[in-house]
């Protein structure tokens, strides 16, 4: 039983990647972004980062998805921006099994992305302060960090094969 979750700042691919790991590997998938309460989703979509305060919540809606699924012995991949340290924590502390994908991108092929996407909350003029919040996850995390130029298969398959175990 493993569960993934696939961080990273808005834009960088969260979503298409999380589905194509999911779908890969026949796994449960939760996109994060559905978990946060309306008040969160009205404050970005106003164009206001949200603070630690609006996180917690969110975060902690996160992790009992998580633990619900380890319960019941399911394998899932769930989307998360995870951006700071304290974050990632709440969804890591005590569960070996979880393990990080980090998308990791060029700030401006990400904002390039985000003017192209339709109908998300997140817009574009909040990019900056996801890379101010972004604290990148440390090796002691044991991230699996994927560059973002790739494209989403080819982003799926190094993640795939991260996780395989090799031949002793």
């Amino acid at each position: 039983m493993t569960v993934l979750v696939v961080m990273g700042v808005s834009g960088v691919g969260k979503t298409t990647v999380g589905v194509g790991l999911a779908d890969a590997l026949g796994w449960i998938y939760q996109e994060g972004d559905a978990l946060h309460p309306p008040a969160n989703v009205a404050k970005m979509a106003g164009g206001t980062p949200l603070t630690d305060e609006d996180r917690w919540p969110w975060l902690r809606t996160i992790a009992g998805v998580i633990d619900r699924w380890r319960e019941g012995g399911k394998s899932g991949v769930v989307t998360c921006s995870a951006l700071k340290r304290a974050y990632r924590d709440i969804l890591l502390a005590g569960r070996p099994d979880v393990r990080l994908v980090y998308l990791k991108g060029d700030k401006a092929l990400i904002a390039e992305r985000m003017a192209r996407r339709k109908g998300h909350f997140m817009p574009p003029g909040l990019l900056d302060s996801q890379f101010a919040t972004l604290e990148e996850p440390e090796a002691d995390e044991h991230p699996i960090v994927v560059d973002v130029s790739a494209s989403p298969e080819e982003i799926v398959a190094f993640v795939l094969a991260a996780l395989t175990p090799t031949p002793a």
